[in-house]
């Protein structure tokens, strides 16, 4: 039998996104596609507040109060920012709907821009597997990491701010599997510890961060599986409502290849790497779980701590690996529904 159409059996179009969702994605897009718009998120999704004024705004670049703030008006009409008047000035932030899409984009876009900008310090590109650039150019590099961060904890003195920027890339580069985008996951790295050390030492970034959210450290052997599905998880589910970090105390070298595509199922898009332990990790979390691998974390009063006996991934098949992250899920809703009560929790 022949047919007149190409189309199998089924509508492709049940299959497509809606016409409504469409339009509302393609007007967030047309407002990002503009240079100083996009910098401007970058500020907002890296400020330790979560906001920034149209002051700290303009700073990105040469143009008149006026013209950031008809930027910000066109991300605001799209449904990107949000903004709330606070005496005379009017500060903006991401809106919940569009943060981890926001996030995302500029994760996945930020290894790129970082090669973009050693290549501009450093010359031609650096070939496969070779090393990356001289020591002067990540030198040069790095200061600039520290200049901006130095900005957005002004609490923390400059030098310690710089040790932890030099640390973080240290503690990173011995794991090969980080050194093609040292740079971006250093920078990523240290805000978490330069954020941990503020909370400890009593300079918060903000209230809402030092005294509202819990903070919750999952800890396992490698930071290659566990501890990642534990964290992403949580950030799933809670989002900007709980404090999650994740750690080894020999980290691996990269995510498990099992681990990677759940990662990607639970939180497309974000940019997991197996970070050292830090004892400041440890003092900055309300909750610190191990994952049944035998680690031993620094004890300091206060601070409350848990074993998860659950499988490791690295010894399991892909199917073994799923059941282990719904093992994980179950824990983490329990969790969840302990530390923040007034969470919906999808069924």
């Amino acid at each position: 039998m022949t047919t007149d159409t190409c189309r199998p059996a089924g509508s492709p179009a049940a299959r497509a996104m809606g016409e409504d969702a469409a339009g509302s994605v393609a007007l967030a897009l047309k407002a990002l596609a503009e240079p100083l718009r996009l910098r401007a998120l970058s500020l907002l999704a890296t400020s330790p507040q979560g906001e920034a004024c149209v002051c700290d705004i303009a700073e990105l670049a040469d143009v008149s109060l006026p013209t950031v703030s008809h930027h910000l008006k066109v991300l605001k009409d799209a449904g990107v920012v949000t903004s709330q008047r606070r005496g005379t000035w009017v500060y903006y932030s991401i809106t919940a709907t569009y943060a981890p899409a926001v996030r995302s984009l500029l994760e996945a876009f930020a290894p790129a821009v970082v090669d973009h900008e050693l290549a501009r310090l450093a010359g031609p590109a650096v070939p496969p597997g070779e090393p990356m650039g001289g020591l002067d150019t990540l030198d040069e590099v790095l200061d600039r990491v520290s200049t901006t961060l130095a900005g957005q904890f002004p609490a923390l003195d400059r030098t310690r701010v710089e040790d932890v920027v030099r640390e973080s890339a240290t503690a990173l580069a011995r794991t090969a599997g980080v050194r093609a985008h040292l740079v971006v996951l250093a920078e990523r790295f240290a805000r978490q510890r330069l954020e941990d050390l503020a909370k400890t030492a009593g300079t918060g970034v903000s209230d809402a961060d030092t005294d509202a959210r819990p903070q919750v450290l999952f800890v396992c052997v490698a930071n290659a599986g566990r501890s990642q599905l534990a964290a992403s998880l949580v950030h799933h589910y809670a989002g900007g409502r709980v404090v999650v970090r994740s750690a080894g105390s020999v980290p691996a070298a990269d995510v498990h290849p099992h681990v990677r595509p759940l990662l990607d199922a639970i939180d497309p898009g974000a940019t997991a790497f197996p970070k050292p332990l830090t004892d400041d990790a440890v003092r900055a979390a309300d909750v610190v779980i191990t994952m049944g691998c035998g680690d031993v974390c620094p004890v300091y009063p206060g601070i409350r701590y848990e074993d998860w006996q659950v499988g490791d991934p690295s010894l399991a098949s892909a199917e073994g690996a799923a059941l282990i992250r719904d093992d994980i899920d179950t824990r983490v809703r329990t969790l969840l529904a302990e530390l923040v009560p007034d969470l919906a929790l999808p069924a």
